[in-house]
């Protein structure tokens, strides 16, 4: 598939010299059922960026492993080349993750990848595809990450893989993304590296993406999914903290709602979450003031009200000591993403 042909209009293609484009190119593996999410989120900004910029900056071609075409968890068939054809000048090669293997497509799949690895292709992958990387033994030594609803399986399958819950991680020559509009978020740092902050903000713009989320951010879902398997009283001690974060209450009144002292909920916080019921309380507010700083235009002093904090300055005081900075240092690093 070749980049959205530019408008020969443009200042760019006007001028007597212009400047010369290097064009960075991405091979999409398909893998059975993956997600058009991901992959959607991957190309659209790269589709963006060139027409902005009125350059190809960027080109892309979708390959599977003997240029069958692919079909999608939601049933589009996409039309794909051989993947040995696709490779040679591919600067990076994203594994696109599905919900299904055949078994015996696996050692086809492992030994391509093992064989892209030895170019100069950056090794990636989308959602589930860490897998197939992992597999391969393209993740050894490597920061990584997954979807959070495999994350589980996945530590539990590759013990000493560095996976973590972050929406992706870029560590050297590896890029791998959690899926969904991450996928969007980890090609917007690529164009803010390679093009500037400018340019990735007005393609993020173009998909109404208001905050460039980066690396350090968590994936919502993998937070919530921890959460399911901790004992029943700490669950129902947290879903009174969350119900509850305009107008705290105390951690003497959670204990009696849910039927245990306070020693009894100290105790089990302590042990399965390393902190004690108060901190984690705050912790708790502190993150929705955060998520209201970054996301929404609510002053300071009402997002201190909105999140249980007695005033703006009290807010600013554990902002400052979680988050080593204001609530307007929060509010305009986001606006400057």
């Amino acid at each position: 598939m070749n980049p959205d042909s530019v408008d020969t209009l443009s200042p760019f293609y006007l001028s007597d010299s212009p400047a010369v484009v290097v064009t960075r190119r991405f091979v999409f593996l398909l893998v059975e059922g993956l997600s058009m999410m991901s992959l959607s989120s991957a190309i659209e900004p790269l589709r963006s960026a060139n027409r902005l910029a009125a350059q190809p900056l960027y080109a892309w071609d979708m390959a599977s492993l003997d240029g069958t075409s692919v079909q999608a968890s939601n049933g589009i068939e996409l039309q794909a080349r051989p993947l040995a054809e696709a490779m040679p000048n591919a600067d990076y090669l994203f594994v696109c993750g599905g919900l299904r293997l055949d078994p015996e497509l696996e050692p086809r799949y492992l030994r391509a990848l093992r064989t892209a690895a030895r170019s100069k292709a950056v090794i990636g992958s989308l959602s589930t595809g860490s897998y197939l990387l992992a597999r391969a033994g393209l993740l050894d030594g490597y920061q990584c990450t997954i979807h959070w609803e495999n994350l589980p399986a996945f530590t539990e399958e590759f013990r000493d893989l560095l996976c973590s819950g972050k929406i992706y991680e870029i560590d050297r020559n590896r890029m791998t993304c959690s899926g969904g509009i991450a996928a969007m978020d980890m090609m917007l740092h690529l164009i803010s590296e390679q093009h500037g902050a400018e340019l990735a903000v007005r393609v993020a713009n173009q998909f109404h993406h208001e905050r460039i989320r980066d690396g350090r951010d968590d994936q919502r879902g993998w937070r919530d999914h921890n959460h399911a398997s901790l004992p029943r009283g700490i669950r129902r001690a947290i879903d009174l903290m969350r119900a509850n974060v305009e107008a705290p209450l105390p951690i003497a009144q959670i204990g009696t709602t849910i039927g245990m002292t306070s020693r009894q909920l100290e105790r089990l916080f302590q042990r399965h979450l390393n902190a004690t019921p108060a901190r984690y309380y705050v912790q708790l507010r502190l993150e929705r003031a955060h998520e209201l700083l970054a996301y929404s235009s609510v002053p300071v002093a009402d997002v201190a009200l909105a999140t249980g904090f007695a005033s703006p300055s009290h807010l600013a005081r554990w902002v400052r000591r979680v988050y080593q900075a204001s609530p307007s240092d929060l509010r305009g690093a986001q606006s400057r993403s």
